[in-house]
């Protein structure tokens, strides 16, 4: 199993190619590390599980979702991200990047 560089990194702004929404990244994982099951039944398209997964808060909405990094591409509009969770992760939004929350030990 090959492991790839992340083109993204958690703070940074994306949009989905296929569904089209607007995203931020709050966790970067090096491989697919989900479900056997949910990969066979959402992951319709069979990105490759061998490159980064990424947990990401959509606009707008009340859910994250977890995405292959094919399916990204940068968000240069710049504008933050409406989601009741963004406080949870990142204490401030500074030239379209979210800056994280130091973490307690």
């Amino acid at each position: 199993m090959r492991i790839s560089k992340s083109k993204f990194s958690v703070g940074q702004l994306i949009t989905h190619k296929l569904f089209n929404y607007r995203g931020v990244i709050v966790d970067v994982d090096p491989v697919y590390l989900g479900s056997e099951d949910w990969y066979q039944n959402i992951a319709l398209t069979r990105p490759p599980r061998d490159a980064p997964w990424y947990r990401v808060l959509v606009h707008n909405a009340l859910h994250e979702t977890y995405v292959a990094e094919r399916n990204l591409e940068p968000d240069d509009s710049l504008q933050p991200i409406i989601h009741p969770q963004i406080n949870d992760y990142f204490c401030d939004f500074v030239d379209g990047l979210y800056i994280r929350k130091q973490q307690d030990n």
